[in-house]
């Protein structure tokens, strides 16, 4: 079956499951209330609703339609996936079972590295081989120990399917100026051989029957402080690499539909980067969307960088690709620290004095909650954490640059830590499905977060965030749904609605 043609079966699919929904007035919904909160709740079904005295109103306006879902997910880095290899089968099954299931959280956008990362184990190249412009020596053997078994047993397990695009955080050195792993820019003789190494990539691992779904063209081109694997490019730069070498050679090697997402950093520098991308027909006809990181502050989602890169290219995917609660060792089996505001993160440290506050102390929960929320509600259409599975001290990392995952394992005695940052990444990968639209959200309390989304099969998900220390009750109105729901203090809930 052809593309066009899956496509447009999948519109008639919809566009039949709507006219069931809209002419079906005396059906009553199925309406389900999914809850993860400071409480104790882990995407809980709740039953019970706690009457109060004010009661706010959620609209749903199907009239208004924004993007389309490409997918929620998680990276798999070579951090995770040694891990993986050190629990038992049971274990392991049980951590793949609950990313990937229906049951679980059915990750449907997944990302990994090309080469070493921070969160690998060493560095290490596909092409280790000084001078080889041909790469007659590409190897993605580093891969077969361990990143390769976790994709492939994912790709077994999801019944959907995901998509899986790679980012590079350098070239070997031999291609840089500085000739190291961290930081330099790549040498413009090695243009043709770095556009030539995403074509392998792809070839090597479509031979180990994995399917690549797109690249973003460089991990954080504006550094990481030469920390740990960098590779700089300013914006001119990558969009010369993209327009003449990198999107010509995908497209000459047949493999012209690998997406390329461009930038691949923090949102509040995506203006100057989207206005050179997407500057005229030439600078963007490779580029298909623009991807960002989270890390700019630990409590704003910058929607007004999210419009403008939006509306700069309104066809153009817009992607979270990578994100987590970085410079801290994760807590272990207690849950109520994931909801209190005690962690920090290494923005504190690197941002000049003038922009410090937008790194204060805050509560991960909630992080990742306002962030999703308030990156659907801008016209973000996928959403991507970082590491799935860490140890205890945040690693392993060569760098020893901890952060925390929604699951944490000690290997040592072959035991698994869900924390509440999975439950709430569950809330959206779970029910907002691939090829999903955002539609309108009206709502008259303003302490609440709010978007909502419907899916292909005409369902609906509403996922309600209330940060506060006060229980809040709401009435949920539109298309056949006027039902009052509540919602205890530090929570949020993802409300289903099925025909």
């Amino acid at each position: 079956m052809t593309t066009n043609l899956k496509m447009l079966t999948r519109r008639i699919l919809f566009l039949t499951t709507m006219f069931m929904v809209y002419n079906c007035k005396n059906v009553e919904p199925t309406i389900e209330v999914y809850e993860t909160s400071e409480n104790g709740h882990k995407l809980s079904l709740i039953k019970k609703v706690q009457v109060l005295e004010k009661t706010a109103l959620i609209n749903l306006n199907f009239d208004q339609k924004f993007q389309t879902i490409s997918g929620f997910g998680g990276a798999f880095t070579e951090a995770s996936a040694s891990l993986l290899n050190l629990l038992s089968q049971d274990n392991r099954k049980s951590v793949l079972n609950a990313y990937f299931s229906d049951q679980g959280s059915a990750y449907s956008l997944a990302r990994t590295h090309m080469n070493s990362c921070d969160f690998s184990l060493n560095h290490y190249s596909y092409t280790p081989v000084p001078g080889d412009k041909n790469l007659e020596h590409f190897s993605i053997d580093e891969d077969r120990p361990d990143l390769i078994p976790m994709i492939k047993e994912a790709m077994k397990i999801s019944k959907d399917g995901f998509k899986l695009f790679a980012s590079p955080w350098t070239a070997a050195p031999w291609m840089k100026d500085n000739n190291s792993w961290v930081g330099g820019k790549l040498l413009t003789e090695y243009y043709d051989t770095w556009a030539l190494f995403f074509s392998k990539y792809a070839d090597a691992y479509k031979a180990e029957g994995i399917d690549i779904w797109g690249f973003t063209v460089e991990n954080e081109p504006l550094g990481n402080g030469d920390n740990w694997e960098s590779m700089n490019f300013t914006p001119e730069e990558m969009t010369k690499f993209v327009q003449r070498h990198l999107g010509p050679k995908l497209e000459a090697d047949g493999k012209g539909d690998l997406v390329i997402l461009g930038y691949d950093q923090n949102r509040a520098d995506i203006k100057e980067w989207v206005d050179e991308m997407y500057k005229d027909d030439a600078s963007s006809k490779y580029f298909d969307g623009t991807a960002i990181h989270w890390y700019e502050s630990t409590y704003d989602y910058f929607p007004q960088a999210l419009q403008y890169a939006h509306h700069k290219a309104p066809d153009k995917y817009l992607i979270q690709t990578e994100a987590c609660i970085d410079s801290q060792i994760p807590v272990w089996q207690d849950d109520a620290w994931y909801w209190k505001k005690e962690a920090t993160d290494w923005g504190y440290d690197w941002r000049e004095d003038s922009k410090k506050y937008l790194h204060p102390k805050y509560a991960p929960a909630n992080r990742y909650a306002r962030d999703i929320i308030g990156c659907l509600n801008n016209w973000v259409d996928g959403w991507v954490d970082w590491n799935m599975i860490l140890d205890r001290q945040g690693g392993p990392n060569w760098f020893k640059n901890w952060c925390v995952a929604p699951v944490i394992v000690d290997s040592e005695l072959d035991t698994v830590y869900y924390t509440p940052l999975y439950y709430i990444m569950g809330h959206f990968s779970k029910f907002i499905r691939p090829g999903a639209e955002v539609i309108g959200v009206d709502f008259d309390d303003k302490d609440l977060m709010v978007t909502a989304a419907q899916n292909p099969d005409g369902s609906t998900a509403v996922v309600v965030f209330n940060e506060g220390l006060t229980p809040k009750s709401f009435q949920l109105k539109g298309l056949n749904v006027d039902k009052l729901i509540s919602i205890n203090p530090q929570a949020i809930q993802t409300i289903l609605i099925t025909y």
